[in-house]
């Protein structure tokens, strides 16, 4: 992994050198089989993951919210708010994804403003849409 791969990720364009530094020794990449699960509603949150090929479908209390393809994130929700996924995230394909550990997610939801900002208007989003203002946070 290195710092020009990061680039290639829309949230992560348009940090410096130094800020995908920071990020670099907590990220890897997997590839997810079709029909797996990246993320299982419930479950204990600790990675937060983007997805760099492929889609994936959201699924939330047995229903379909969302599709996501290249560039779109996820797990964010259960990491900053409940701390178990809220939603399941099954792949509608083959998918590669890179992966963020939560020490390298905390940490740059701390130390780069600009990420965490867009993360944090995601979740606002998300969480409206999905019906799940319990877990609002302003």
């Amino acid at each position: 992994m290195d710092e020009s791969h990061l680039r290639e990720f829309p949230l992560f364009a348009e940090l410096s050198r130094r800020q995908l530094a920071k990020i670099v020794p907590h990220a890897r990449t997997i590839d997810i089989e079709s029909g797996a699960h990246l993320v299982r509603e419930g479950d204990f949150a600790h990675e937060f993951f983007l997805i760099e090929s492929g889609r994936a479908a959201v699924v939330a209390s047995g229903r379909h919210v969302a599709d996501l393809g290249p560039g779109d994130f996820l797990g964010e929700i259960g990491l900053m708010r409940s701390g178990e996924r809220t939603a399941s995230v099954v792949a509608a394909g083959p998918v590669r994804a890179l992966v963020i550990d939560e020490p390298g997610f905390r940490r740059m939801s701390r130390s780069i403003p600009t990420v965490a900002a867009q993360i944090e208007a995601a979740i606002r989003e998300r969480l409206e849409r999905d019906g799940l203002f319990g877990l609002q946070r302003d």
